[in-house]
């Protein structure tokens, strides 16, 4: 179903459609708005306004100065229609837990400023004008001269929105960044054209990098343009992920040296999956601390387990930031509410307000009258909760192949332009392992084989990932590897493969996961591109009568 034809769809996602009377109605949530009289819509520009309201760099510096303790959420801008609308629903629900603001990140390959349900401008301008919470919206001056960008500013602007994190963005994927002739090049850049030309009405956020950024020189020349980003009026900092408190301790003190007083605030983003981490660390390039590694590497294949000692390790890291002197915390949820929700309760920063009672009996998602249900597929027999109960949040865990387009975490973290996205591997390097030239479709077979097989390109270079496989082939393809091989050597291109497995032990070094004691049973799949003459001779089936 398209999303416009959704009427209550309609009233979340576009705003502009909406009377000044429903504007007015709209309740404010967040705290540090005027209760007095406010017009949400200003006449002479035609944008959403609150002359009384204040603004949010006010508000955390509120908060510090209170030493009250917050913490702020990100999400990325769902792929599809029916996400968009989820995720608003689900930010509706996290918003319950008072965050400080929200902020949304710039897709640029999305068209991210026109009133398409998934672009991040109405994505930004839905939560603050539907759902009340102050939100701020990510922009990116990468490839964008200085007319695209003032008019998305100005869009932004209309819609109401007065917070902006300034961020150079990345190039588009397989290229290496380089200057635009006549554009903005650097963050720096869109921080002075943002107070050229709108002077305060924007709260600016900037980004730091308390490992120093890939692109710098010198960690300590990556402190002084950070500084500069500052002094062009920047209000305030939010860092890259990070997953040792000292690195960020030693961050702020180094920024303090150098006379960036402004606030910093840690961004964390829970680890929830062993893929997702280990993607997170190629495209970011952080290293990962080796006892991160070795526990991570003994739980990989238990989603739920791994969740928890994210939970674990995001609670125990705040407490000591906290007891070295930080308040604020920026929470990349990667669109998922399960682990954030946790530990923000861990820390007393959830404050959901109460709910009044209901006249019928709610339903509730994590105690159904079905989660004490005794049958369930024998593969899960060794589990001590229900399937049903078990499988409600599988929307929280990345590791699974098959992603629901509907959900509002289906996505990547190329979202994410706060992190460096940047492959391991250099243009030179993916054209040495795939070819330079291809003189017939034999030469992609070739390739797909050798990926498969380990065997070297044309070139002599090992075949490492594939444009649709960016890591080394998975040991338990080794049990169909001769197939596999077979299969691409006559054009059919496999791309995602998993072999039959039937009773191996849950400790199985391959193919194990789960606790101890229990069995395996998995199906055999294969994902594949064929050439259009083998499709009819591949879908033929005879009917038995």
């Amino acid at each position: 179903m398209e999303l416009e034809n959704v009427p209550q769809v309609e009233e979340c996602l576009n705003i502009c459609s909406l009377d000044e009377e429903s504007l007015q109605s709209s309740e404010r949530r967040v705290s540090g708005y005027s209760s007095g009289s406010c017009s949400p819509l200003d006449s002479s520009s035609g944008s959403v306004s609150c002359p009384n309201e204040v603004n949010l760099s006010k508000l955390i510096h509120d908060r510090i100065a209170s030493n009250d303790r917050w913490f702020s959420l990100e999400y990325f801008p769902p792929r599809t229609n029916a996400g968009a609308t989820n995720l608003i629903n689900r930010i509706e629900h996290m918003g319950s837990g008072s965050p400080l603001f929200v902020d949304i990140t710039w897709h640029s390959g999305a068209k991210p400023s026109t009133d398409l349900p998934t672009s991040s401008t109405r994505i930004a301008s839905s939560i603050l004008n539907y759902l009340g919470l102050e939100t701020m919206l990510h922009m990116t001056c990468c490839n964008n001269n200085r007319e695209q960008l003032t008019e998305y500013l100005q869009i932004a602007k209309t819609n109401g929105i007065r917070n902006i994190l300034a961020l150079r963005g990345d190039p588009p994927r397989g290229q290496d960044w380089s200057p635009t002739a006549g554009g903005f090049n650097y963050a720096i850049d869109l921080v002075k054209h943002i107070r050229e030309e709108y002077g305060n009405y924007f709260t600016v956020c900037v980004a730091g990098y308390p490992a120093g950024h890939p692109d710098g020189k010198s960690y300590e020349e990556d402190l002084i343009r950070l500084k500069e980003k500052v002094d062009a009026g920047a209000d305030f900092i939010i860092t890259q992920l990070f997953f040792e408190a000292s690195t960020f301790i030693k961050f702020v003190s180094d920024c303090r040296t150098i006379g960036i007083q402004c606030p910093i605030i840690p961004g964390l983003m829970p680890i929830q999956g062993y893929h997702s981490l280990r993607n997170l660390a190629k495209l970011s390039q952080l290293e990962i601390p080796d006892e991160i590694n070795r526990i991570v590497m003994t739980i990989k294949d238990n989603d739920e387990a791994i969740r928890n000692y994210g939970v674990h390790l995001a609670v125990d890291m705040m407490r000591e930031l906290y007891d070295n002197g930080v308040l604020g915390v920026h929470f990349y949820t990667l669109n998922r509410e399960v682990a954030t929700i946790e530990i923000c309760r861990h820390l007393g920063l959830w404050c959901e307000d109460p709910q009044r009672m209901l006249p019928w009996l709610p339903s509730n998602r994590w105690r159904t009258s079905r989660a004490d249900e005794e049958i369930r597929p024998i593969f899960w027999s060794s589990r001590p909760k229900s399937y049903i109960y078990r499988t409600q949040t599988w929307d929280e865990y990345p590791n699974g192949r098959w992603g629901n387009a509907n959900s509002p975490a289906y996505g990547d973290l190329s979202d994410y332009h706060l992190f460096y996205m940047k492959r391991n591997s250099s243009p030179e390097e993916l054209l040495n392992m795939w070819g330079k030239n291809l003189s017939s479709p034999r030469d992609v077979w070739r390739t797909f084989t050798c990926y498969v097989s380990g065997d070297t390109s044309v070139h002599g270079v090992k075949v490492k990932r594939l444009p649709w496989n960016d890591i080394e082939l998975d040991p338990e393809s080794q049990l169909i590897c001769d197939k596999l091989m077979s299969l691409n050597r006559r054009g059919c291109l496999t791309i995602n493969s998993q072999p039959n497995i039937n009773g191996v032990p849950s400790s199985d070094p391959t193919f194990g996961w789960g606790p101890e004691g229990g069995y395996i049973y998995q199906k055999a799949y294969l994902e594949m591109f064929i050439p259009p003459n083998l499709l009819e001779p591949i879908t033929r089936t005879e009917r038995l009568p």
